[in-house]
């Protein structure tokens, strides 16, 4: 074989192990947040703290963030659809595109690059951590110190997108119907509509895949990379994520219009 054949050999090899170590990384994590025994008062103040830091002081600039986006799409959507005479679609289309797609891929890309994928920021304790490979995983390190961050990125996705989708949903109804109440029950029975058991199955558990996309992708990548202490000035894992991101995206919308 030739020397290209091993290079090609050598990356394949190189990034199943790197998957794997992704998915044995997540799937501990996993164990340990469902495991009573996490749970000491220490690990409930790191959890705390997180969550206060990613959740509570994002959420006002994400939830202005996607309020004005979504007055500009909102409007552009119903304009549109007044032209061409559909006014009758322009609700269902405000809530298929913000609230079933947009909304959930803008709060995990927000979380992400907050928690530093796009600048370096690299994992939260993990200097002071020993080092890690892919045979040997620090439980007590990981219980500690990386559980706690990977449940308050998790849980920052899955808040910022409900609160974001509420938020969407008030906008969409007061810019169709004014302040007039007498459009609230057309306006449940189309949401109603487009909010089926099904989609809002799909719904839950993609926004649920994507908290934990966030939670797991970025450190499982720098939990590989800590013994070498890479600095680059692309977070470890952020193409990954990305990629992670968007075949659950596509996914998505094969289940659900094909």
């Amino acid at each position: 074989m030739s020397d290209r054949s091993f290079t090609w050999i050598h990356a394949l090899l190189r990034s199943m192990r790197s998957w794997w170590h992704m998915l044995h990384v997540g799937s501990i994590v996993l164990v340990l947040a469902l495991s009573p025994s996490s749970y000491t008062p220490e690990f409930r103040h790191r959890t705390a703290r997180h969550i206060y830091t990613c959740t509570w002081q994002a959420m006002p600039w994400f939830t202005v963030f996607s309020a004005l986006l979504s007055l500009v799409l909102i409007r552009i959507v119903v304009v549109t659809a007044l032209s061409y005479g559909l006014s009758q679609y322009a609700l269902q289309m405000v809530v298929r595109v913000l609230v079933l797609e947009l909304i959930p891929l803008a709060a995990a890309l927000f979380v992400a690059l907050r928690a530093g994928l796009a600048f370096n920021a690299g994992a939260v304790d993990l200097a002071a951590g020993p080092p890690i490979t892919h045979r040997k995983l620090d439980l007590v390190h990981l219980r500690t110190h990386l559980t706690p961050r990977m449940l308050a990125d998790a849980f920052s996705v899955l808040a910022l997108a409900t609160l974001s989708s509420v938020v969407v949903l008030v906008l969409t109804y007061l810019l169709v119907y004014g302040l007039s109440p007498w459009g609230l029950p057309g306006f449940t029975r189309t949401v109603g509509q487009v909010f089926d058991l099904a989609v809002s199955l799909g719904f839950i558990l993609k926004t649920l895949f994507f908290s934990l996309a966030v939670a797991v992708v970025p450190m499982a990548a720098s939990l590989e990379t800590a013994p070498h202490r890479v600095t680059d000035t692309i977070q470890p894992g952020a193409v990954r994520l990305f990629l992670v991101l968007f075949l659950l995206e596509a996914a998505s919308l094969t289940v659900k219009y094909i």
